[in-house]
């Protein structure tokens, strides 16, 4: 099989597209035919080394897919060979075969292909349980998303536009605002040129019920500062780059919420929350939500896809193709 292939730890330019023997699905996995994987920034992070985990050289990056059951392990009774599935492993996606758990395969929701199969639970997930799981929002509540047309931003401004809240929707420039008034969002802060705190305040009145935060890096302290009293701030990743050192005297004085999110310890911790989720993104499918596809890349191209990620040239989810990889 043709896989993407990590040698040393660095920018994503590094990577090139190797061949390898297929994959033995073991004891409880299943091996499964990607079609196609999407692009998400821990995979950036893992290839330079910088994620909460390290992966051990070489490695194949890669970790949301969909693609079809070509093979059973050991003690496994189903999916059936043939049969469409989407999942998420920590590496291993940007190849033509991947070995992964049986718990870790889902049913592919009908209406989505493949391409948006890849694009949709690991954003989409995240998104939902930030604003519902973890963040408690509720219709009619402001919410502030920033990053917003990123992967997880762009899924948070669907979703809670669908949910009913109201959303401000904060990017770097106003073609990314331009994007998120697509999905949904009822006004914008473009944070390279505008004041942050001031602006959510002038737009919610009296400060955002909730504020959904993959960005990181002084915008955090921004949005939490423009909070209204009792409000939850979740913090869900740093594509800043920047990890925020927030004062916690604005906690005490807000009398704010602050919680993390990570889905890797919500599936361990919290199995109900991950299927009530899944259950309420099926609906959402269903009556039409589908994820923002800005680009989509052979095998080939998967540094240039990575760096562009990496950059923050994209919106939406960037996927790769791998029906052509061979």
């Amino acid at each position: 099989m043709r896989a993407a292939r990590c040698t040393g730890y660095g920018p994503p330019g590094g990577l090139s597209v190797v061949e390898l023997d297929d994959p033995e699905p073991g004891p409880g996995e299943v091996l499964v035919h990607v079609h196609a994987a999407a692009v998400n920034f821990p995979d950036v992070l893992l290839v330079a080394d910088r994620y909460q985990v390290s992966a051990p050289l070489p490695f194949t990056p890669g970790s949301e897919f969909a693609g079809v059951v070509a093979a059973l392990g050991p003690g496994v009774s189903g999916p059936a060979v043939g049969t469409p599935v989407a999942g998420a492993v920590l590496t291993g996606a940007f190849a033509e075969r991947v070995v992964v758990p049986v718990t870790g395969l889902r049913p592919v929701p009908d209406g989505l292909d493949m391409v948006h199969a890849a694009a949709f639970h690991v954003t989409y997930a995240t998104a939902y349980h930030c604003l519902v799981t973890v963040g408690q929002g509720r219709a009619g509540e402001w919410a502030a998303v920033l990053g917003a047309a990123g992967g997880v931003g762009s899924a948070a401004v669907d979703i809670a536009t669908r949910l009913g809240m109201r959303v401000v929707a904060a990017a770097s420039s106003r073609e990314r605002l331009a994007v998120a008034r697509e999905l949904g969002a009822e006004a914008g802060v473009d944070y390279v040129r505008e004041d942050l705190r001031a602006r959510i305040r002038e737009v919610t009145g009296d400060g955002a019920h909730l504020v959904v935060d993959p960005v990181g890096g002084d915008h955090s302290e921004a949005a939490l500062r423009a909070l209204r009293r009792s409000g939850r701030f979740v913090t869900v990743g740093y594509a800043d780059g920047r990890i925020p050192r927030i004062p916690l005297n604005l906690v005490l004085l807000k009398d704010a919420v602050v919680r993390g999110f990570e889905i890797r310890l919500l599936r361990q911790y919290a199995p109900d929350a991950v299927a009530a989720g899944d259950r309420a993104l099926a609906r959402m499918v269903r009556d039409g939500m589908r994820p923002l596809v800005s680009r989509v890349h052979p095998l080939a191209e998967v540094a240039s896809a990575l760096t562009d990620v990496a950059e923050r040239r994209t919106t939406g989810k960037v996927v790769i193709d791998l029906t052509g990889a061979s």
